[in-house]
């Protein structure tokens, strides 16, 4: 800043002179006009009324002069910055409203796109399948039960009368943990589920035992087209009195045809599990063929059936390690691999899609099947 004017007659300091403070405010006027968009607004701002802009400067050139020249300098430099505020604010305002209409032309969503340019895939096919057979049992007045995949040797074996010489312990059938001496093992089927709620629930004349069990199980198979180390299975139980192969046949029978269609029945062969007794293997009439002119069928091969799963009245041993009176209680118990009936389901001729990830295979069935 200047020193004082001592010498006033009338000497004035040259910024704050009248033709200096109409050049800088003209100068400041007609940048502020041409400025084309707001960041060059901004930039003419700070040049012409920022602190170091030349009005700016010259009111701080006041205290310099004396005192009876003091009033009239700033009323001029206060007229002057004044005149810049205004038309920095109404050019402001103007080139808002031109930057709104362009960002409304250049950056427009068109809501006529599809909406499926980024797809968000699908529900894999074994989720709503073990969902769409739970509901078929839930719609029956059956519960569903659940268990952990390491289960305890005993519940996985010894409880479903598997004893201790029989080949499925052995390191060809089953994954144990380690250290061994823990007896744990990841479990080679659901019928610890259904071990658990006996046990857990026990029966009576009011309250029967009818529960669906889906899950993951894993065996020390290879992996191919028809194998797995890991697959699903679903298993049923139903303990309550007087209960036959008949009610058996009609539950399966009535699964069967919720899965596959109206007319679709099963059979039973004879068979032995270590946890039925008697025992028998499912079969699904052939729901392509049904049955008829099957020498050219290829999804049956000509024999009108197709193997579905296992089944059986719960042997009393069973009964007996879980804590139910066998005297006076009897079930039934089937089991069949979910993969195998999506198979079956959809026509799929290759076990490994269902687990390979693939969302091209997975969006093909939808939200649903």
């Amino acid at each position: 800043m200047s020193g004082p004017n001592t010498d006033f007659d009338p000497v004035e300091v040259a910024a704050v002179s009248p033709a200096e403070l109409e050049a800088a405010r003209d100068a400041a006027l007609a940048a502020i006009a041409a400025a084309p968009d707001l960041e060059a607004l901004k930039a003419v701002r700070s040049e012409h009324a920022g602190d170091r802009s030349p009005l700016a400067l010259a009111n701080r050139e006041i205290g310099a002069l004396p005192p009876q020249a003091r009033k009239e300098a700033g009323q001029r430099i206060g007229q002057a910055r004044g005149a810049v505020n205004q038309a920095l604010a109404a050019r402001q305002a103007v080139l808002e409203v031109e930057n709104e209409a362009r960002i409304l032309v250049e950056e427009a969503v068109d809501v006529t796109l599809p909406t499926d340019r980024d797809p968000v895939g699908a529900r894999h096919p074994l989720t709503t399948g073990a969902e769409l057979i739970a509901d078929i049992f839930v719609a029956m007045g059956w519960e569903v039960a659940e268990g952990p995949v390491i289960e305890a040797e005993w519940l996985n074996f010894d409880a479903l009368n598997l004893g201790p010489d029989h080949p499925a312990r052995t390191m060809q059938d089953t994954f144990w943990t380690a250290p061994a001496d823990n007896h744990l093992v990841l479990r080679t089927h659901t019928s610890p589920v259904q071990a658990r709620t006996m046990l857990a629930r026990g029966v009576t004349d009011e309250a029967p035992i009818y529960v669906v069990c889906p899950g993951r199980v894993f065996r020390t198979d290879e992996y191919d087209a028809t194998h797995s180390p890991m697959f699903h299975q679903v298993e049923g139980l139903a303990i309550d009195k007087d209960i036959s192969m008949a009610h058996l046949k009609g539950t399966l029978d009535h699964f069967a045809a919720q899965m596959f269609g109206d007319g679709i029945t099963t059979r039973f062969r004879p068979s032995y599990f270590p946890f039925t007794e008697p025992s028998a293997e499912v079969d699904l009439i052939c729901f392509v063929c049904r049955g008829v002119d099957s020498d050219a069928c290829r999804t049956c091969r000509g024999e009108g059936w197709i193997e579905w799963g296992g089944c059986g009245i719960v042997n009393p041993r069973v009964l007996q390690a879980c804590g139910i009176d066998s005297s006076k209680y009897s079930g039934f118990a089937f089991g069949m691999g979910i993969d195998r009936t999506l198979m079956f389901r959809h026509g799929l001729e290759d076990l490994r899609t269902l687990f390979e990830g693939d969302v091209r295979f997975t969006t093909a069935f939808g939200s649903e099947l």
